[in-house]
């Protein structure tokens, strides 16, 4: 690699050489379940269907009014409610970015329960915001006090709670979410509820949006189905929604990752039959994995479940041994210490992983 002058490196921000890049693992001939994706491809009529649909578009031209039909069929497949608006984003990791671009003005901040998707911090950093994460109570419940302190002394701009949380899997308390959404508004700050896991959960926000003018809703497409896509979604009252969209580039979403989106809604009843068979499979999951000595599975509402093990390492290089791929959490945070995250699969696949588990454990 040609070595790079000391003084270009100097037009790098000295936090950014400090920071570690996202890494995504080699999953070359792995059962790969580390990053909860949906692991069901189309079917050939569908693949067939798709392609020609993608074959016809104009990729000569710039995105257009297509863009405003998806968001009107999310808005329509989110049930989102009367005098809202909704935002597209390249996944929801561009949404997290330009929310904390839009919201930084002097001395804001950006608050959230940890371990907790690791965006929310990156996000604050790459913008030089500061970033003040909570932790979670040791069964990964919210920290009420905590965070009602933590709120009371920082007063972020943004507060996220995700619901279910990654990688914990879980869902918080409804009565404690509305009390911190409540002390978060008292002193001005919004709240972004993150659904991303929502095809997976016994609950959604969505029926209570309304009751607030300062909770946004932010969802994504990739664990619908479509983590290829990149098509995530933010909804909230218009005239938020209105200021915050003036920071996103104007054609964020190409005409591709839009009809792809198109196609998937109009089939959603294929989709929904995938994420039934999936919260299936984590059921069967569930129940084998904690059975197993000296393992701790955790109650999960997404399509992933955490586990804990004596060693982590040395169960996840086995899993690896054995060509099946996790995430190991464990240096994440001190409270995640020897769990991993396991995304459920297919039938197929979560067989292998259980009978590579066994042999690793």
């Amino acid at each position: 690699m040609k070595e790079i002058s000391p003084q270009t490196m100097q037009r790098i921000r000295q936090d950014i050489q400090s920071m570690h890049a996202y890494a995504v693992q080699d999953s070359v001939g792995m059962v790969k379940l580390d990053a909860m994706e949906n692991p069901h491809r189309l079917s050939l009529p569908l693949q067939t269907a798709l392609g020609m649909r993608l074959g016809a578009l104009a990729l000569n031209r710039y995105p257009a009014e297509r863009v405003n039909v998806l968001r009107r069929a999310l808005a329509v497949y989110a049930r989102m409610p009367v005098d809202f608006d909704i935002m597209l984003g390249n996944g929801s990791d561009e949404l997290i970015s330009l929310l904390a671009l839009a919201c930084d003005v002097p001395g804001a901040s950006i608050l959230a329960p940890v371990p907790g998707f690791v965006m929310y911090a990156m996000s604050a950093q790459l913008q030089g915001l500061a970033f003040h994460g909570v932790p979670l109570s040791a069964d990964f419940e919210l920290d009420e006090a905590a965070m009602l302190g933590a709120i009371a002394e920082h007063k972020p701009a943004i507060t996220y709670l995700a619901y279910p949380n990654n990688p914990t899997a879980n869902l918080w308390n409804d009565d404690v979410i509305e009390r911190i959404i409540q002390a978060v508004g008292a002193q001005g700050g919004l709240v972004v509820l993150d659904e991303a896991y929502q095809p997976f959960s016994s609950k959604s926000y969505i029926d209570r949006l309304a009751q607030h003018s300062h909770v946004l809703l932010l969802r994504t497409l990739s664990k619908f189905g479509l983590a290829g896509v990149r098509l995530g979604y933010l909804m909230g009252p218009a005239g938020l929604i209105a200021e915050i969209d003036k920071v996103r580039p104007p054609y964020n979403i190409s005409v591709l990752n839009c009809e792809c989106a198109l196609f998937a809604l109009e089939h959603r009843a294929v989709f929904a039959a995938q994420a039934q068979e999936l919260r299936t499979q984590r059921a069967l999951l569930l129940e084998t994995l904690s059975a197993l000595p000296g393992v701790r599975a955790y109650p999960s509402d997404a399509n992933m479940i955490l586990l804990r093990v004596p060693d982590a390492q040395k169960t996840f290089d086995g899993l690896k041994t054995h060509k099946v791929l996790v995430k190991n959490v464990s240096k994440m945070h001190p409270l995640l210490d020897n769990c991993l995250r396991l995304t459920v699969g297919t039938a197929d696949e979560n067989q292998k992983l259980l009978a590579a588990l066994q042999a690793s454990l």
